[in-house]
C-alpha cells in the first residue's frame, strides 16, 4: 500500500525534483531548497517526507492555498509537510517535526491527496 519507487532526482534552481513512480504513475514532486534544509534540520530522511505526502494521515487546507499533510512518527512527533501546487506539479515548501499531540486531529481528514489529483 505505501510502496513507491524514485526514478530520478534532479537539481533546479529552486531545489530538487524528485521523479516518483507510484500506483502506476509517474508524479514529479519539487522541495524547495528551504524544505531541504528543513528536512537537515530536523533529521528526516526524504523518504519519510514523501511517504507524509504520498501517504499521509490527514490533510488539512492552510494559508494561501497550500496543504498541509501530517504522517505519524515515533508515537510521538509527526512529520508537517506544507505544499502547494504550481499548475499540476506538487511543491514542498518546509517541513517540520512537531510533537503529535499538537496538530494531529486523529486522522481520516483529507481536503487534499496528490495521489486523487488529475
Amino acid at each position: 500500500m505505501f510502496e513507491f519507487g524514485v526514478a530520478g532526482i534532479r537539481l533546479c534552481a529552486r531545489g530538487k525534483v524528485y521523479s516518483i513512480n507510484v500506483q502506476g504513475r509517474k508524479i514529479n514532486i519539487l522541495f524547495l531548497h528551504h524544505a531541504l534544509e528543513r528536512i537537515k534540520k530536523w533529521s528526516l530522511s526524504e523518504e519519510q517526507v514523501l511517504k507524509t505526502l504520498l501517504f499521509p494521515e490527514e490533510v488539512f487546507t492552510g494559508h494561501g492555498n497550500r496543504y498541509i499533510a501530517h504522517r505519524r512518527w515515533k508515537s510521538s512527533h509527526l512529520v508537517r509537510a506544507i505544499y502547494e501546487y504550481e499548475g499540476d506539479t506538487p511543491v514542498l515548501v518546509t517541513v517540520y517535526f512537531p510533537y503529535a499531540e499538537r496538530y494531529f486531529q486523529g486522522g481520516k481528514i483529507f481536503e487534499d491527496k496528490i495521489l486523487e489529483r488529475r
